[in-house]
């Protein structure tokens, strides 16, 4: 039986406020690299964030608790939990850009 340490997560997070144009992105990818996690962060059309995690549950919400808060110039308004699917395969954790 897998411990819950090493269980595994796969998560979105959107998250709604002044988080574009204030570095949010690449600290969420530099802390998703720092945790070991594949996943990316995405400025979306409608102005908010999305960040797209896999890898052990704790790690995955470390890094969702650091984006509660994001970078110092961002300002979380609020934020939402949803399951997605990926269509390509990800490698490491980047910025998206499309």
């Amino acid at each position: 039986m897998e411990n819950e340490g090493n269980a595994r997560a796969f998560r979105r997070m959107r998250i709604f406020g002044r988080v574009q144009g204030v570095f949010f992105r690449d600290s969420a990818t530099r802390h998703g690299r720092k945790l070991g996690l594949i996943g990316y962060a995405q400025n979306l059309p409608d102005g908010s964030l999305a960040i797209v995690a896999e890898g052990q549950k704790a790690k995955v919400d470390a890094l969702f608790e650091w984006a509660k808060r994001g970078p110092l110039f961002a300002r979380v308004d609020r934020y939402e939990f949803d399951e997605i699917k990926i269509k390509e395969a990800i490698a490491g954790f980047e910025i998206k850009y499309e």
